[in-house]
């Protein structure tokens, strides 16, 4: 063998060792279960306008795997690219509707907190590993019981059981119904044609969407919306990158905003 031969297969295969480690950081980064710190922004001070809000709870087992930050945190902080979901929701919303929402901050609310109260609809990722002590549970079905509205995002097929589980707890009674295209909440302000929603990346399943209603009555108001197998927010956060194509960043927003137009009007 020449000893140019020779050089050249040490370095790709120095090459490849290489890649080989650059990986593993990535998969150690990106898709660890080692928890890390979710640092958490001021919020802006409580004026009666539209803030959004997100729901904080205990992470169950296995709800770190995304570069060990808590389930509640998906999306909040961006960690591989695009902005905080949020943010980038909350400037659709005050471009298209009168609302005036805040665009200063957006507000991560505990669970338990009693300031819980002070927003109408909160939303919440990762609810496949949300866990809720007795005083969270009375506290959540309260603020159901008294309007509030939670949107439910980015869980899939193996979230169901503890999901289900939990809104048990919380609504004792009541039914995850699956909706169809002729619920109002999909014609509040964008007229939503279909639900074959294309979701961000491989969610084990097509995207259905459930809702919750007191006492089972469809004819009242949801009092959730749950996105399964799906993300509807990782539209949101990849929007202003390049990485997610327009029109299926446009029909996230779209839901979005129609999510928080009928919580607020119905």
């Amino acid at each position: 063998m020449s000893r140019r031969r020779r050089i050249l297969l040490v370095a790709a295969a120095t090459l490849v060792v290489a890649a080989g480690s650059l990986t593993a950081y990535a998969q150690r980064r990106w898709w660890g279960n080692t928890p890390v710190d979710a640092p958490i922004d001021p919020p802006p001070a409580y004026d009666g306008r539209f803030t959004f809000a997100r729901l904080k709870f205990t992470t169950g087992p296995g709800g770190y795997y995304y570069g060990g930050l808590p389930a509640w945190a998906h999306g909040y902080i961006p960690i591989r690219e695009g902005s905080r979901a949020e943010t980038n929701f909350t400037k659709i919303l005050n471009g298209i509707t009168n609302m005036n929402p805040h665009l200063d901050g957006t507000r991560v609310v505990d669970v338990g907190e009693p300031d819980l109260f002070k927003y109408p609809v909160v939303y919440a990722t990762e609810p496949g590993y949300m866990v809720l002590n007795d005083k969270e549970v009375l506290a959540l079905r309260a603020y159901l019981k008294k309007g509030g509205f939670i949107i439910f995002d980015d869980f899939r097929a193996y979230d169901w059981q503890n999901f289900e589980a939990t809104m048990q707890r919380v609504l004792p009674g009541e039914r995850l119904i699956q909706l169809d295209i002729s619920h109002p909440i999909f014609h509040s302000f964008f007229d939503i044609p279909t639900l074959d929603f294309v979701q961000a990346y491989d969610r084990g399943g097509p995207a259905a969407f459930y809702g919750m209603s007191e006492n089972n009555d469809p004819r009242k108001p949801l009092q959730i919306i749950a996105n399964y197998n799906n993300d509807v927010s990782q539209y949101w956060e990849w929007s202003d990158t390049g990485f997610a194509p327009i029109d299926l960043s446009n029909e996230a927003y779209k839901l979005g905003v129609n999510y928080v137009i009928y919580s607020m009007t119905h």
